[in-house]
């Protein structure tokens, strides 16, 4: 879909080439934790981008309106607890961002601390969509043992209460999209660490380790480019499901 969108230039066999090789290798390794400014500074490079300037991203956060809600007692608090013990005053403003969570309460707590800004961001949660397609009786949010499990450098800065996530956010502490990045950039090498990473998450479930290696063994082929292809149809007849249905008032 990003190669339809043109926000990558590679083949289609060239990015599900150099994912799957990612994916074996760090599966074959152990997986290990991407570290950008010791061990992937080419990474680092190409994340920290002129549309990463500090000026931008905060004229973007201080454009947010204010925020007109209700929050959970325990969502405040962490809120309050992740911020500097000397910062008394903030203000509470709404954000929209990225498109897998839209719909999702984003609530931002902007103070100034010696000068500078400071944001905290609380994120509402849904539970996975396994769960509700195995019709499992749980509301469990995964991604905190994501958080606990996974091959990565914990993030101190990441708190989790009932079905929210509290984090930090920053000119280099957000999500990076596609279409901020510089054009020249090497795409395969990029593709390869999304396989990696992809099995540095699957890795935190050591139960299920040596049955996904003897499954990822027996495949061969153009089995992730067929597995890509159904996925973008189902997605894509999802959403004009979406579209063709009636807006409903709330």
């Amino acid at each position: 879909m990003a190669i339809d969108a043109m926000h990558l230039s590679l083949k289609r066999k060239e990015a599900w080439g150099a994912i799957e090789e990612g994916y074996r290798d760090s599966m074959a390794k152990g997986g290990r934790p991407f570290v950008l400014a010791e061990h992937h500074r080419w990474l680092r490079r190409l994340a920290v981008g002129e549309l990463r300037d500090p000026v931008l991203f905060w004229r973007k956060i201080l454009a947010c309106p204010k925020y007109q809600g209700h929050l959970p007692k325990d969502v405040w608090k962490m809120i309050r607890g992740s911020l500097p013990l000397e910062t008394k005053h903030y203000k509470l403003k709404s954000r929209i961002a990225g498109l897998g969570s839209l719909g999702h309460p984003r609530i931002l707590a902007l103070a100034t601390f010696d000068g500078a800004h400071i944001v905290r961001e609380a994120k509402q949660l849904t539970p996975s969509a396994w769960i509700w397609s195995q019709h499992l009786r749980t509301t469990e949010i995964l991604g905190r043992k994501l958080i606990d499990r996974a091959v990565r450098i914990r993030d101190p800065h990441v708190h989790f209460a009932e079905h929210w996530i509290v984090r930090r956010l920053a000119p280099d502490c957000c999500h990076i999209e596609l279409g901020t990045l510089p054009e020249e950039r090497d795409e395969e090498r990029m593709l390869y660490h999304v396989g990696w990473e992809n099995a540095n998450i699957h890795l935190g479930s050591p139960k299920a380790v040596a049955g996904l290696k003897k499954d990822l063994a027996r495949r061969k082929g153009r089995w992730l480019h067929k597995a890509a292809k159904a996925m973008q149809e189902a997605t894509l007849n999802d959403w004009r499901v979406w579209r063709a249905s009636p807006v409903k008032p709330g």
